[in-house]
């Protein structure tokens, strides 16, 4: 008999941890295992690339109601389920009003605010996997059955006091914690020693054939990177830890020497109106192109001359490892955990976390044509794709 697995995670739009589900997804083995996936919010970009196997579930009837205006929620609050929704969204709102907090204060927040809304599945589960910290482990740890449980932590994850107290008691329901880097596990386990035991290590799978292929496809990226000059290329969300700050003052740094080059993003968030403003503030709206966020991003690697990553943290930096594998040389800051796969001078450049370092890295890149193809033939010969990360999960799985 397969084993039934349930994965959870809020939503599949062009980001890290949703690009390793889904490539997670695409090469489980189907034939021992089926697949039910539960979002919190659906329409994201890598909803299209799920395999046929995978039973995406409907949406959990919270949110369902809580996206419904507070005119027509008041409406319908004859209905139980809609007088919970109602009360757990003005708990939320409420409690936002407080004070200012980061979003993993917000995913406590909101569950402490919420989570009666939510009921136990009526499905038991052999094995429930939440695929990122915050809402989905509370959901997973209090509302799904399951004769296991994992957790994965794709991010360097630091809350303190009371938020770590909160976490570190969902943690405990789990059987084990997965931690996609080194680094983030040496920060998990500092920061919830009573749950090290159950922390290991597997990290994000890349399917190097599957990017490879998909760099192939027919796609806009050469018309959306249509720039005569070096074509400079950053994926990742519009958010703090991706240092688009630095970006873009070392793209007025480049551009104030007079270098010939377009630098593309491909992202979207919540910074994307304090990034516009700055754009035009520094004079940079000619060269830094916000090109929002594609299901295939692959082309636009191979279209680039470079990748530039100007990250503060990262739990792992997928979006290198899909440069590497696409042979385009890297240049990025030098956060915790890039030693994973970053090796300076050989697949790319590692710099400080300053725009002028990020600045001189591309600059170097760009005037060093020997160093820059002994790049692009160290990154060519380098192993492509980590498949036995997933008989790592295979085992994690089957455990008993």
């Amino acid at each position: 008999m397969k084993k039934q697995l349930l994965f959870v995670i809020e939503s599949l739009v062009c980001a890290g941890a949703e690009k390793s589900l889904v490539t997670l997804l695409r090469l489980l083995d189907y034939t021992k295992y089926e697949v039910d996936l539960q979002l919190f919010a659906y329409g994201g970009e890598f909803e299209e690339l799920l395999p046929p196997e995978v039973n995406l579930l409907p949406p959990l009837p919270y949110f369902t109601y809580a996206s419904q205006s507070l005119r027509a929620l008041t409406k319908g609050c004859g209905k139980a389920e809609t007088r919970r929704a109602l009360a757990g969204r003005l708990r939320y709102s409420a409690a936002l009003r407080t004070g200012t907090y980061n979003h993993p204060q917000k995913a406590v927040l909101f569950w402490k605010s919420a989570h009666t809304c939510f009921t136990p599945t009526e499905k038991t589960y052999d094995v429930a996997i939440a695929y990122a910290q915050g809402t989905p482990t509370f959901y997973v740890a209090d509302c799904v059955r399951a004769k296991r449980k994992l957790a994965w932590v794709n991010a360097i994850y630091t809350p303190t006091g009371k938020w770590r107290n909160y976490v570190a008691g969902k943690y405990a329901a789990f059987d084990a914690v997965n931690c996609v880097s080194d680094s983030a596990q040496e920060t998990f386990r500092v920061t919830f020693p009573e749950a090290a035991a159950k922390s290991t290590v597997i990290y994000d799978i890349n399917d190097g054939a599957l990017m490879a292929d998909m760099a192939q496809m027919e796609n806009t990226a050469a018309a959306d990177m249509a720039c005569g000059g070096v074509k400079i290329l950053t994926v990742g969300r519009f958010a703090p830890q991706k240092g688009y700050d630095i970006a873009l003052e070392a793209c007025r740094i480049l551009k104030e020497r007079g270098l010939d080059f377009c630098w593309y993003a491909l992202g979207r968030g919540a910074l994307e109106a304090e990034i516009r403003q700055s754009m035009a503030e520094k004079g940079i709206e000619d060269r830094f192109v916000l090109l929002g966020t594609r299901a295939n991003p692959y082309p636009y690697y191979k279209e680039a001359d470079i990748y530039v990553q100007t990250s503060r943290f990262e739990g792992f930096g997928l979006a290198i490892a899909e440069a590497r594998m696409l042979n385009t040389p890297v240049v990025t800051t030098r956060f915790d955990a890039v030693d994973a796969q970053m090796v300076h001078g050989e697949n790319g450049l590692v710099v400080d976390m300053t725009a002028e370092a990020v600045a001189d890295g591309i600059q170097r890149l760009l005037d060093d044509r020997a160093l820059y193809d002994h790049i692009t033939d160290y990154q060519s010969r380098e192993k492509k794709g980590n498949y036995e990360e997933i008989e790592k999960f295979y085992r994690l799985l089957d455990k008993e």
